[in-house]
Order: structure tokens, then sequence, then C-alpha cells
């Protein structure tokens, strides 16, 4: 939250916004200024910004540019822009049902503009954004991001491709239809009561990507440590660890939906850990404080990327775990191991 308690956005979105703006040819410098935001504020990825201030610069920024299609290139943007955090996903998910767990996880990195819900309807799964300020209910340039970078993240992911079957908005039908038309396809349907999107069925199975290639410097070495353990590590508890891992990310990982992922009854869970001496909470810990160094040895995942891989459903509840696990927050363990 922000300073003062209200709803506030992290520094992504707002760059996001400039970044679309001045590409088409905003003085991104003057809006920041205009919207009585410091340059300094959006630098750091932690940074929170209160959500009226974010919601004044878009819409400046809209009217600045004169394109109503302006939405649709911040969500290209926020799509590009967390490239690293979908890349982390395809080496924990294995498939896109996994994957659209995790979703309503990844759009809370955004902030507090709103939130996703993954329905089954008939042949289709709909991916359905829900605004949570009522003034942007209807309004076009923050529907047409999260959709945008929905759809891109889903496809981009998949080893196979996930068209959009069709598209739902909640405002009034636009004067000029080209771009939505190229981004979501030719069925969309304008005054609807949820803004969505419909992806058939089965992609629910499709496998996601493999990546062959290293895209640089030691990230797979960190990413594929995600789930190597010691030889001496029992074979039950590896795999009860890397079931953690997979579930962490969607949050609400409980004792009972872990022993459901495994096949197997809470109280056998229960009992075949007390024979080895371990137990699920002191586990989960041991998990959580051991990916916790690991995701920040690399530069390229931010704070709250981290609390998010991690299940945590904040910034702040990750360090200050993760000060009674190392004695210090994870900027400063950072900027140590960094040195």
């Amino acid at each position: 939250m922000a300073a003062d308690g209200g709803a506030s956005v992290t520094a992504p979105c707002l760059t996001a916004v400039l970044q679309a703006a001045s590409a088409l040819g905003v003085d991104s410098t003057q809006l920041l200024r205009d919207a009585g935001i410091k340059q300094d504020l959006i630098r750091a990825p932690g940074e929170r910004i209160p959500l009226a201030q974010y919601l004044n610069l878009y819409r400046m920024a809209v009217e600045r540019s004169g394109d109503p299609d302006i939405g649709l290139y911040v969500g290209r943007i926020i799509y590009f822009s967390g490239m690293n955090l979908h890349l982390y996903m395809t080496t924990i998910c294995r498939n896109l049902k996994e994957y659209f767990n995790v979703i309503p996880s990844t759009i809370r990195l955004r902030g507090d503009t709103g939130r996703v819900l993954i329905r089954s309807k008939g042949d289709f799964i709909r991916l359905e954004w829900h605004p949570l300020n009522a003034e942007t209910a209807a309004w076009r340039p923050l529907i047409d991001e999260m959709l945008k970078s929905s759809a891109d993240i889903v496809n981009a992911i998949c080893a196979l491709p996930v068209p959009v079957r069709s598209a739902e908005f909640t405002y009034p039908v636009p004067a000029d239809t080209r771009a939505l038309t190229r981004t979501f396809g030719t069925d969309l349907k304008f005054g609807c009561e949820v803004s969505c999107l419909y992806f058939p069925r089965e992609v629910v199975r499709y496998p996601l990507i493999d990546v062959g290639f290293d895209p640089g410097g030691d990230f797979w070495e960190g990413a594929r440590s995600v789930f190597e353990e010691p030889v001496s590590v029992p074979p039950f508890l590896h795999e009860i660890r890397v079931a953690i891992r997979r579930a962490l990310p969607g949050g609400g990982l409980t004792i009972d939906s872990l022993a459901e992922e495994l096949g197997i009854s809470r109280r056998t869970l229960q009992r075949r850990l007390s024979a080895l001496g371990a137990s699920f909470k002191k586990v989960l810990q041991d998990v959580r404080e051991e990916q916790s160094r690991r995701y920040l040895d690399d530069p390229r995942l931010a704070v709250t990327e981290i609390a998010l891989l991690l299940g945590y459903s904040d910034q702040a509840s990750f360090s200050n775990a993760f000060k009674a696990w190392c004695g210090c927050a994870p900027t400063e363990y950072r900027q140590r191991t960094s040195g």
C-alpha cells in the first residue's frame, strides 16, 4: 500500500505507461512532473505509487498521445518487462493449467488495480478481469492493458499456440476497432458485464515451453536449481519439496492441498513426514528459505517477484520472514552477496 494507507501500484506499472506515452511522442518527463510524481520513485521496482496519482498520469498520457489504443501498447510492455518471471514460471509449472493457478498471484505484482479470475465456460476457459476501482470498471486503457498482457503471456509460454477465441469488454464499442481486432481476433463484444478472454478448453493440457537456449548469464543454473536436491535426500521428501515449489506461486498452500497434489491423504502425508523426522511446516519453511537465497542471487528478479514465487501475499510478509531467517532484509542480503 501507499504511504497514506490507500491503494497503490508498483513502479513498473508506471514505467510501462511512460514508455508507451514516450513512444507515441509524449514528453514523459513533463508527464511525470505534471502528475506530481518524483522521477526517483520509478527507478526502484519495489516502490509504490498511489493509485490516484497513477490513474491521473495514465489519463494524461491518453489525452496527450491522442491514441485510444495506448492500453494495448502498455500491456505489451508489461508482458515483455515481466519476461524473466515468465521464464521462471516455465521451470515451475508443467502445463497451462498449473500456470492458470498462478495468474491471479502474478497480477497482484502490479498493485491494487484489480484481480483476475479463471473460470470454465462450456467448451472454453474464461480469463476475467475485475477492476478494484469503480472508476476503472469500464475504462478502456486499463482493460485493454490487462487483457493484452494476459493474452501475450499465455500464448508465449506454451509449446503450442493459444489463440484468443473471443473477447468481451465492459466499455462501449469504440469508433475504430482495428487494433483490437488485430490483437484479439474478430469475435469482439462490447458493453458486457465483465471484460474477459475466451480460450479453448483443451489448452489447459498444453505443456509449457522448455527453452533450449541460454538466455544469458547463469539464468538456467539458478532456475533449474529450483528442483535440484542433494542425492542424500530421501525420495519421498524430494517429491514433497518439489511439489511445494510448484505450488508456492499460486498462494494458499496448505497441508491438505499438498496431500491432494501428491494423491495421498493428509493423515498419510503427516505419518510419512513424521517417519522422516520432519513436518509440513518445517519443510515448507526450509524450502522457502533455500529458494529465497537462490532467487536473490538473480538480480533480474525483483523482491516483489520473489515474494510471489515463494507464495507470500506481499513483499512485507516475505521481508519479515527473511529477516527471521537471515537477520537482514532481502535487499540488504542482495547488496552484500553482489558486492
